[in-house]
């Protein structure tokens, strides 16, 4: 299996595990409303991630192929004008504030898997 494979296998993980912990806030605690936007940021990032993925993967190939391709921009900015959109119709169940801030976990994910990665290697 490749580095990159691994690589998104492990922040697939962190994304899910981080998805559960949500759910978990949102069925325990009293903040439902924000938990519930975290939530669906997070989904949404945890979707642009998986594209992201998907589209950098396929990208290479077209590389090696000799191919254009692109990496799904639009479609990632679309995903997140979608939560947002969700957020501002249905603001008595989302905090929109939260929606952002979970928007922006699967970066958070990115950056905390290169960082322990790459601290396990140089150990």
């Amino acid at each position: 299996m490749s580095n990159y494979k691994r690589m998104t296998i492990r922040q697939r993980k962190w994304m899910i595990y981080l998805l559960a912990i949500l759910v978990l806030g949102i069925g325990f605690t009293p903040y439902t409303q924000v938990f519930s936007g975290l939530l669906l940021g997070a989904v949404a990032s945890f979707y642009n991630l998986w594209l992201l993925q998907k589209k950098i993967a396929d990208f290479t190939e077209a590389i090696v192929k000799k191919q254009r391709s692109g990496i799904g921009t639009i479609s990632r900015f679309a995903t997140a004008a979608l939560a947002i959109m969700i957020a501002i119709y249905f603001e008595e169940h989302f905090h929109l504030l939260a929606v952002v801030i979970g928007l922006m976990t699967s970066y958070v994910i990115v950056m905390l898997d290169f960082f322990i990665h790459r601290k396990s290697i140089n150990v």
